[in-house]
């Protein structure tokens, strides 16, 4: 039929074309089958289009001479068909031995040639010690993952470096994608922690997959599972899409942040289920533009802006929105937390449409956030110009006093400016539901509350009872019904 319509030329492009597209379907689609110790996936995002039905198009002049135009541009400008890296055509066995080697040589090849896919096939279990896939590449690849990726279980395999067990960095357009699942092997590295075994020292984990300095990055279907440290983390990135991901590990697990966002710019976080022993979602230093929507998170620590300011350091985050998300039996919801003595801003941040399910702090703003095994002392400013003469000595010297005495002059803080609560409902399993606890020198600003509905309910009780507000140092609106409600102002 497209011979005497298009010719013999267009016509073999058009065939080797389709027959190209029918292979690697076939390939892509093999591992389609189910994942016995995984939850079956999540339901993608729907776009919203509207099938119709019963409409049906005559073949017609019209459209054969868009159909012939069409295809004299494909075959003026033929699209390189990919090329298919496999990690098993390199030596990997998935036999549980060591699969690294084999996953640097399949990298090696994959990134130096066009239009790649790096393929992890599935029904295999790859162990992989630290490693890292570094770019750049010579065109945007595809890192399809159908199997699974478990980390070495041998703490002594990441002697030289601590903090990581697998790295993408310094790549650009880069897919990580599939149904597969990127286990952190996580169990004895919990046993070690100081916050498990108070006898132990503080030591660094390895977050289970990091991607740094990566630009026009995706990372979609995948689940991750017992991470080391933090399940994911986007440092340095710029134009980042995080879709429909699975994040599982035990509640009691020690610092496994979910996602965790640190310098990042324009980044979506979407239809996310996180189940974590820390933050679901953690945001950082550095990082503005930040989308996250749908999330499910708990059990966790809630979504977090910070910890900011740690070691008196200064500490920016800027243009954040949360929408649309669950929290159920955390220790938080939505929460802001700076250390004393920081310095810097998070600003310009939305929480709206929220639901809150026995959440011990639903809505908090901590700039006294201590995490240390010390207690963190309320710390004052002593600043030596103030009483560098014997005259200004002897002016401020009672007054100094004074005020130290009543914890009324305080360090630097990270301000907190700008930020919204709308639309947010539920139970609280503690009776302040709403915490406010700001700094006395540079006191929360421009906090609008906005159609809260947050009661208390306890462990063993079925009723519903009032809920409280606690608000220090925090200037703030509210508008349409608001429960509880900040006492003083």
């Amino acid at each position: 039929m497209c011979r005497p319509l298009l010719g013999r030329p267009c016509c073999l492009s058009l065939l080797t074309f389709l027959f190209v597209v029918v292979v690697i379907f076939d390939i892509l689609s093999t591992c389609s089958g189910s994942y016995p110790d995984v939850d079956n996936p999540l339901p993608s995002i729907s776009s919203g289009d509207k099938e119709v039905d019963g409409q049906h198009y005559k073949y017609s002049s019209e459209f054969s001479s868009m159909l012939r135009t069409r295809l004299e541009k494909m075959a003026s400008s033929p699209l390189a068909s990919p090329e298919i890296f496999n990690v098993d055509d390199y030596g990997a066995m998935g036999d549980g031995e060591d699969d690294s080697e084999a996953f640097k040589e399949t990298w090696k090849d994959a990134c130096s040639s066009t239009n790649a896919i790096f393929l992890v096939p599935c029904d295999r279990v790859y162990h992989l010690k630290p490693i890292t896939f570094t770019g750049p590449c010579n065109s945007p690849l595809l890192f399809k993952i159908e199997g699974t990726i478990k980390a070495s279980p041998h703490i002594s395999d990441y002697e030289k470096d601590r903090r990581h067990w697998i790295i993408f960095q310094n790549l650009l357009g880069l897919r990580v994608e599939g149904k597969g699942i990127i286990n952190g092997n996580g169990r004895k590295w919990w046993l070690n922690s100081c916050k498990v075994n108070k006898t132990l020292p503080c030591k660094e984990a390895p977050t289970a997959v990091t991607f740094f300095q990566c630009t026009n990055l995706r990372v979609e279907g995948l689940r991750f599972r017992n991470a080391q440290q933090m399940h994911l983390s986007f440092q340095k990135c710029n134009n980042v899409k995080a879709l429909n991901l699975w994040i599982h590990s035990p509640g009691n697990s020690p610092n496994t942040d979910g996602i965790h966002v640190t310098g990042t710019q324009f980044i979506v976080i979407k239809n996310c289920l996180i189940m974590t022993g820390d933050d679901c979602l953690s945001i950082v230093s550095g990082s503005k533009n930040v989308r996250a929507k749908g999330i499910t998170c708990g059990p966790g620590h809630g979504i977090s802006i910070g910890s900011l300011g740690a070691g008196k350091t200064e500490a920016e985050v800027s243009n954040v929105v949360v929408d649309t998300a669950k929290f159920s039996g955390t220790t938080n919801g939505v929460r802001i937390k700076t250390w004393q003595g920081g310095k810097g801003y998070a600003q310009n941040i939305i929480f709206q449409n929220i639901v809150m399910d026995n959440v011990t702090n639903p809505i908090i703003i901590d700039q006294n956030y201590c995490d240390q095994k010390e207690p963190c002392t309320q710390q004052v400013n002593t600043s030596i110009t103030e009483f560098s003469t014997t005259q200004n000595f002897n002016i401020y010297k009672k007054k100094y006093l004074l005020n130290i005495l009543s914890n009324t002059i305080q360090a630097d803080a990270v301000e907190v400016s700008n930020v919204v609560y709308q639309n947010i409902r539920g139970t609280s399993a503690s009776e302040v539901a709403v915490k406010f606890n700001c700094s006395k020198s540079i006191p929360c600003q421009g906090i609008l509350l906005q159609d809260i509905n947050l009661v208390h309910k306890g462990k063993n009780d079925d009723k519903s009872a009032q809920a409280e507000a606690s608000c220090k140092n925090v200037k703030l609106k509210n508008r349409g019904r608001v429960s509880p409600l900040c006492g003083g102002r």
